[in-house]
């Protein structure tokens, strides 16, 4: 089973790039995905985050506010470091058990969709890294944008990440997705073609 790590910058546009590839027959495991679960109500950790920030982080039917849990996040690296505490174990453990029925399913390759894959030096656990790139000054324009943000807020969140340009000399592939999507699209199907349909495991 060949296991592909793939990550990108905030706003780069990583979540095409993974929909792209689960077209082409990968079985993708989203951390993002795995971290709503592990906050739904009910679980430890939505207990956990409501200690440590306060019920404001909660809306009235008790769902976790993601956007106030932001806020506070983005503007303090403690806060930040002690939201990873919580949830980062937990959603590694639901990864590891996504992996392991890929693999009594025998899934060919699977691709490991994980924002904080290089900031978290997890680039050993995979046989390569996918990285979707665009410029940082792309990234800022995108997510200020898509998130109704103040050019400081998207700047805390592009902060909170290693730079693109950093990230790009630890990948092992990239994606430039600085353009429109059929570009993407056509570089997706070219990296499938050379890595999974050509090259075979451990190459």
């Amino acid at each position: 089973m060949r296991l592909i790590g793939l990550t990108g910058g905030i706003a780069t546009g990583k979540s095409e790039v993974a929909a792209m590839l689960a077209e082409h027959g990968a079985t993708v495991v989203d951390a993002d995905e795995l971290a709503r679960e592990v906050v739904r109500p009910g679980e430890p950790a939505l207990a956990d985050i409501a200690s440590r920030f306060g019920a404001g982080v909660l809306t009235p039917d008790g769902t976790l506010d993601r956007e106030r849990l932001g806020e506070i996040v983005f503007a303090d690296a403690s806060a930040r470091r002690d939201l990873e505490g919580i949830t980062h174990a937990r959603i590694a453990a639901l990864m590891q058990q996504r992996i392991a029925d890929a693999a009594a399913r025998e899934a060919p390759v699977v691709v490991l969709d994980i924002p904080l894959l290089l900031e978290r030096d997890l680039e050993n656990t995979v046989d390569g890294v996918l990285l979707v790139h665009a410029p940082a000054g792309v990234q800022l324009a995108r997510v200020a944008s898509r998130d109704h943000l103040t050019d400081d807020a998207a700047r805390q969140r592009l902060a909170a990440q290693l730079p693109i340009d950093e990230k790009r000399t630890r990948a092992t592939w990239i994606i430039d997705n600085s353009s429109d999507l059929d570009s993407t699209r056509r570089q997706v199907d070219a990296w499938w073609r050379e890595v999974i349909e050509v090259r075979p495991p451990g190459r």
